[in-house]
């Protein structure tokens, strides 16, 4: 996979094909592993695949087939939520998740897409506000399961209770907002996860390499370029800073931060100067 030809063509179209999966690996390559070994851990997921696909073939209902996918997983070999440490940077990384078998409601969706399309069967995700689901599909029939709480089968009434947990308001769940998220919408959500972690642990090197795959991925969405430039400054790395900084001031000049935009780019070239 060349990581910026595809982030690039997920920006321009969200909907185009990828390995949710592989691309997440690369993140991790990217950005927490220099010696990761993506082939060890594809083999991984196909390994997981060939023992499970000889169960699902046996199912008689989609709605078994999901069951199973769930149980193998979720009950067999015991990947769960970390609730405990939700917001530890390693639950975003699929390479982590086989590992340790904890991760967040996107990265164990990511898992059980992975697993589940390598045994033939079309998984998706769904990206609820506050949570992360997936389900199956096939022709007109669809089953929602909640990978973060083991499996779990979720009816449309089911997805509105727990998101009005999560959220604290009133949600209520339809068929257009249950409708399968974009593998680029998924990636942008990924990557701003970690963007979250990184920045709130003042890890700003690895916040703005994250940042920098989001801006391809969000052609439109000049703040990634705001926060890329900001981020830079606070890695001390104000030469890079200075060109997505002038970036955005030239594209939203009357925007509501750009005073204190135009400060920091005022930094990151005063930085600069002491070097000449």
């Amino acid at each position: 996979m060349n990581l910026a030809a595809t982030l690039t063509d997920l920006g321009f179209d969200p909907d185009a094909p990828v390995d949710l999966a592989e691309l997440n690996l690369y993140f991790a390559l990217g950005v927490d592993d220099a010696e990761l070994d993506l082939p060890v851990y594809l083999s991984k997921l196909d390994d997981l695949a060939e023992e499970l696909a000889p169960r699902l073939e046996s199912a008689i209902s989609l709605e078994a087939r999901t069951l199973e996918l769930g149980q193998y997983l979720f009950e067999e070999l015991g990947f769960a939520g970390n609730s405990s440490d939700y917001y530890d940077a390693r639950n975003s990384f699929l390479h982590e998740v086989l590992d340790r078998r904890l991760g967040i409601p996107i990265s164990l969706s990511v898992l059980a897409i992975a697993v589940g399309e390598r045994c033939g069967l079309t998984v998706q995700g769904i990206g609820l506000p506050g949570h992360f689901i997936a389900k199956v599909i096939e022709g007109d029939e669809e089953v929602l399961f909640d990978p973060f709480h083991g499996g779990a089968i979720l009816t449309p009434e089911g997805c509105s209770e727990l998101v009005s947990t999560v959220v604290g308001q009133p949600f209520l769940a339809t068929a257009l907002n249950l409708r399968a998220t974009p593998p680029g919408i998924i990636a942008s959500r990924m990557l701003n996860n970690l963007k979250a972690v990184y920045l709130q642990s003042a890890q700003y090197a690895k916040a703005a390499q994250v940042i920098e795959w989001l801006v391809p991925l969000n052609p439109g969405d000049t703040s990634q370029r705001r926060d890329l430039g900001v981020t830079l400054v606070h890695a001390n790395e104000p030469g890079r800073a200075i060109d997505p900084l002038t970036d955005y001031l030239k594209s939203a000049p009357n925007a509501a931060d750009a005073d204190v935009v135009k400060d920091f780019l005022q930094e990151a070239r005063r930085q600069v100067a002491k070097w000449n």
